[in-house]
């Protein structure tokens, strides 16, 4: 399994099965990561420059942005 470095993801507190080995991404190589590319895209062309009101809002221009991408 590929993982980012994220403090959850290292933790020795982290259960993984026996037949998982965990693979970290290096530091700060966002480009490795491909999820990265996909929140790049969204915030590039849908969530930037916004002013959210609330986690609500957040949210739904979240989920607008999500639709966006699958269509």
């Amino acid at each position: 399994m590929l993982m980012d470095q994220a403090g959850w993801h290292m933790s020795d507190k982290l259960n993984v099965p026996g037949k998982i080995s965990i693979i970290a991404f290096p530091a700060k190589c966002l480009e490795l990561n491909p999820v990265e590319n996909i929140w790049r895209l969204m915030r590039d062309n849908w969530l930037s420059d916004r002013v959210f009101t609330s986690r609500d809002n957040i949210l739904n221009y979240s989920r607008e942005a999500r639709n966006k991408l699958v269509d």
